[in-house]
């Protein structure tokens, strides 16, 4: 069978299988990422338990669909073509958090904004830094996101979830293999469906105050009334990506719609441009800091999908 002919037979498959399981057919990418910028994906769902997830992988993996997962679509970057296969989101529509004692399990739909609340409401500290971060708890830990000098390696003792043939698996913080902005997540291509946290007792009025503070500040220094997807770009070895586009003179430099904020030189935002002018704008940045600093800059956003097929004039 052709990959299409795979696809419209996973996708009766699980209509079959489950009448409750959300799936959508040609889902137009943009209206699921924060740069509202990506083509259509051939499938996508957003499974509500557990058990839902491990049908869309099982299947996938029998058929020989390609599988995507995606979470709130804040660090993401879908190209004009879209994705081939399915597209698995994990956002909203698994977010229960259960807290015992100073410990906190979370699904991966949950909001780090919503899991940040929660830890404050307990009286429970070490999650402040998250309580600004745009994006899913399976997405902040595939990642290793963080702010203000936090971040989720320090606070996360185990994940769970399944590979791609649908097998469940277990990793305990030291077995993740946290690095700046990068799992062992990432490498293997697994998907997050539990997130376990140890936290220690804090004061509520004062994590709830220290969450208005980083939010205060965040808003003040970054372009949060724009479309982007945060950081564009890793921070290097040596200083921060921002001041180095900065120092180039970059900033409000565009690329048809994409642009390089006025306000933070480390967001690239859209301004109703396409995939390909931002990425035409991450290439330009990264040699124009190359060509000055000698330092190549690494994009932090995830860049999925292919480019749009060429059409004659």
């Amino acid at each position: 069978m052709t990959l299409n002919e795979r696809i419209t037979a996973l996708e009766a498959r699980l209509r079959a299988a489950d009448a409750h399981l959300s799936v959508k057919r040609d889902a137009l990418m943009a209206r699921y990422t924060t740069l509202h910028l990506g083509g259509p994906a051939d499938l996508l769902s957003s499974p509500d338990r557990p058990e839902q997830v491990q049908l869309l992988l099982r299947a996938a993996h029998e058929l020989d669909v390609p599988v995507v997962i995606i979470g709130n679509g804040s660090n993401l970057l879908v190209k004009d073509g879209g994705i081939r296969g399915l597209v698995i989101r994990m956002c909203r529509d698994m977010q229960h958090i259960e807290v015992h004692g100073n410990r906190i399990r979370a699904q991966a739909g949950a909001m780090m904004s919503t899991l940040s609340m929660a830890a404050a409401e307990a009286s429970l500290a070490g999650l402040t830094f998250a309580s600004g971060i745009p994006g899913t708890v399976g997405g902040g830990v595939y990642m290793n996101a963080g702010a203000y000098g936090g971040e989720m390696s320090q606070v996360v003792i185990l994940v769970e979830g399944f590979d791609m043939t649908g097998e469940a698996f277990s990793y305990t913080r030291g077995e993740m293999e946290f690095s700046h902005r990068h799992t062992r997540l990432m490498d293997e291509n697994k998907l997050v469906t539990h997130v376990n946290f140890q936290l220690h007792p804090g004061k509520r009025e004062e994590l709830l105050s220290e969450m208005v503070d980083f939010n205060t500040r965040r808003a003040e220094k970054q372009p949060l009334t724009k479309f982007s997807a945060g950081s564009t770009f890793k921070r290097p070895a040596n200083g921060y990506a921002s001041a180095l586009i900065d120092q180039c003179g970059l900033k409000g430099f565009a690329i048809g719609g994409a642009q390089v904020s006025e306000k933070h030189a480390g967001f690239c935002i859209n301004n109703g441009g396409t995939a390909a002018d931002f990425l035409a704008l991450i290439a330009h940045v990264q040699r124009t800091v190359q060509d000055r600093f000698g330092i190549w800059l690494e994009p932090e956003v995830r860049i999925l999908g292919e480019d749009a097929p060429v059409t004659k004039a």
